[in-house]
């Protein structure tokens, strides 16, 4: 590659100076070129600069896959601010804890975020309300309007922005704790992509087509970036994932590359197949994970190859990856990336033996290839990077050609439709419900290659709790991706003698005809309930 932008601002000036009109980003309407997506950073940028908002302040994105996510993630960028994107499915608990821990100062949100965020900003420091749609303002609270604030087109700031300055704070799912907020510079997001890029994963030239959401990394970075910093790049995204729209859509927009999580792949395969299902463009399509006769099925039926094989995680990616032009196995997560030196250990960081499990740890080759640190959570932060190495906390062994197969979580931690789970966070408010005095969840094998959840529940002496209700407070209560799809009423949970929950054997027992089966029952939770 060639000598990287210091920043992720000036990345995006410099594809104007290249090829400024050509079309780069398109999200639910025309094209937009990076000449129109500076001018509208330069908006957002003065925006909040006019609301006070300055170099390493805190905004807030509440916001699912529309443009302005977009236009805020290079204007916090353009003026120095601290964006945080939110899951757009947080409520509750959930929600309030990320805004109060980032401290944010502004809240960018839409009609749906709002109605989830109104209650909980007076335990939150956001000052300032910004909405991209028409709403009335709840009583107490002063709304601002996006689209009027940018309209007004004020002069952006001039500040400078360091390669370590801080870009980003997003949230990753604890296993054992709370959310941590993984700190990512403008380095990490300029060095991030280098990995697909060096690879062939993304090429010169190359349309990436993806519905990952604008809120995580996936989207972020490994899109929205690798796209910018690919000569010729450009990228779409859909508003939300169809499967049955899915290749439709990435046809007509003549892609290239196909991304997203393995489920989505998987759910693709699941329509029925058409006489057109090759009349596509498509190089190559990147389903993470995904089982290798599914990858294969994929292949045959579209036409394109496929790749897997990759591993990393918010504070360190991509670790792993398959190497396009070498001798590939589709079971394993690939090779280290050109960023990272990689190590299987014990518990003791010994190095294990070819074949035996163990955890992978990781520390970089090149600078801010990783995070920053957790967000106020120095402790965290030094617990995860013993003797120098960072601690991944999941579980591969090596086989006898160096390629890495992942094994397991090494901590207890739940994978659903693409989002990580806490445990411990979806524990805690489960509890909230009346009636339940003890609570444990654990990952069940769901048909989609990722995990369903399952909760088991001790009820309170003389409590009575239904199907119906349960599943109402959880639609009410919880994010929908970690909505529990099966639900196990016992009288004790399963401990050892130290009082921990011994959940290897919720986990061993797997489904049975005892428990509640939501979807089974008819209770899913609809595409109008999900916010």
């Amino acid at each position: 590659m060639s000598e990287l932008p210091p920043n992720v601002s000036e990345a995006l000036k410099r594809r104007v100076e290249t090829d400024g009109d050509a079309p780069f980003v398109r999200l639910g309407g025309d094209w937009v070129s990076t000449r129109e997506l500076d001018a509208k950073a330069d908006d957002v940028a003065g925006a909040l600069a006019g609301l006070g908002v300055g170099k390493g302040d805190r905004v807030a994105l509440l916001l699912p896959n529309r443009f302005e996510i977009i236009e805020a993630v290079f204007g916090c960028a353009r003026a120095g601010i601290v964006e945080v994107p939110l899951n757009a499915w947080l409520k509750g608990e959930f929600l309030r804890y990320q805004l109060s821990n980032s401290r944010a100062s502004v809240l960018i949100t839409d009609a749906a975020g709002l109605a989830s965020a109104a209650p909980l900003l007076g335990e939150t420091e956001v000052e300032h309300v910004i909405c991209v749609d028409d709403v009335e303002a709840p009583d107490g609270l002063t709304i601002l309007d996006y689209h009027e604030l940018v309209a007004e087109k004020k002069t952006p700031p001039e500040v400078t922005i360091e390669t370590s300055d801080l870009m980003t704070i997003i949230y990753t799912s604890g296993t054992t704790g709370l959310p941590k907020g993984c700190m990512l510079s403008h380095g990490y997001y300029i060095a991030g992509p280098s990995g697909q890029i060096e690879r062939g994963w993304v090429t010169p030239g190359d349309r990436v087509f993806t519905s990952w959401p604008l809120f995580h990394t996936s989207g972020q970075v490994i899109a929205l970036m690798v796209a910018l910093l690919t000569p010729g790049g450009s990228v779409v995204f859909t508003e939300e994932f169809s499967a049955s729209q899915y290749i439709d859509q990435a046809r007509d927009a003549d892609a290239t590359v196909l991304a997203g999580v393995g489920f989505m792949g998987n759910a693709i395969l699941a329509q029925p197949p058409k006489d057109n299902d090759k009349d596509n463009k498509f190089r190559l399509a990147i389903w993470i994970p995904m089982r290798p006769s599914d990858q294969e099925a994929f292949e045959e039926r579209f036409g394109t190859s496929v790749v897997a094989e990759s591993y990393g995680q918010t504070e360190a990616f991509p670790v792993t990856m398959a190497n396009l032009d070498s001798d590939r196995q589709r079971a394993t997560i690939g090779t280290p990336s050109p960023s990272f030196e990689v190590r299987i250990v014990d518990d003791y960081d010994n190095d294990v033996e070819p074949g035996q499990p163990g955890e992978i740890i990781v520390r970089p080759k090149r600078p801010f290839v990783m995070f920053s640190g957790y967000w106020d959570n120095a402790e965290a932060t030094v617990a995860a990077s013993r003797n120098l190495w960072h601690h991944t906390g999941d579980m591969a062994k090596q086989n006898d050609v160096g390629q890495l197969i992942f094994v397991d979580r090494k901590k207890d931690a739940l994978r659903r439709r693409g989002e990580n789970i806490s445990s411990m966070e979806l524990e805690a408010a489960i509890m909230a419900l009346d009636g339940v005095a003890a609570v444990a969840v654990c990952a069940v094998p769901s048909d989609m290659g990722e995990d369903d959840v399952k909760a088991v529940l001790v009820k309170e002496e003389g409590a009575e709790l239904e199907p119906e209700a349960v599943f109402g407070f959880f639609e009410d209560n919880l994010p929908y991706f970690a909505v529990p799809r099966y639900v196990h009423l016992r009288d004790e949970l399963p401990a050892n003698a130290l009082g921990r929950i011994m959940k290897h054997m919720l986990r061993d027992e797997g489904v049975t005809d005892e428990m509640w089966d939501f979807t089974a029952l008819g209770l899913t939770v609809s595409g109008e309930k999900r916010r």
